[in-house]
């Protein structure tokens, strides 16, 4: 059998001894969205969670953290966030900010501990998916123990 390399974000639950999965799956370069990874898994895409790196007026860099098949509110992030403005960081930026390629940013293990904003829904869900912080890995976790991972790493604010 082979044994799956563990990544930074796995490492943290490790430390924190939570309980979680890795599952692997095939990358397809040309579908790298969080609906074709829920395929992949086997979970709905709203049990798999994606990580958007967006850039607030007044705080900066930060993560939101929303289900695979939704779409992020901007107004509503800047308001939970304390900024007036959000705005999606440009793809050519992520990988120098976050450590992260598109496909694999995970909200946790970031070269720096941002703020992480995560979409409540997630609570609905017994195990919730997140990038394990590459491509053809996901995280498979109590939505209670990424947030307290996330907490101990950056600090969470929940929003609906």
């Amino acid at each position: 059998m082979k044994k799956i390399k563990k990544t930074n974000a796995a490492r943290i639950l490790d430390e924190l001894h939570i309980d979680y999965e890795l599952k692997t799956y095939p990358v397809d370069e040309e579908h790298l969205d969080a609906v074709h990874v829920a395929k992949e898994v086997g979970m709905p895409p709203d049990q798999v969670f994606k990580t958007l790196c967006v850039r607030g007026d007044k705080t900066g860099v930060l993560f939101a953290v929303i289900p695979g098949n939704g779409e992020l509110d901007l107004k509503k992030l800047a308001r939970v966030s304390g900024n007036k403005r959000c705005e999606m960081v440009h793809l050519k930026e992520v990988l120098p900010l976050t450590g992260y390629i598109r496909g694999g940013c995970s909200p946790l293990g970031a070269k720096k501990d941002y703020p992480v904003f995560i979409d409540e829904s997630c609570r609905s869900f017994d195990r919730i998916a997140i990038s394990a912080g590459m491509r053809g890995m996901q995280i498979m976790a109590a939505p209670e123990d990424i947030i307290r991972a996330t907490r101990a790493a950056t600090g969470i604010l929940v929003f609906g």
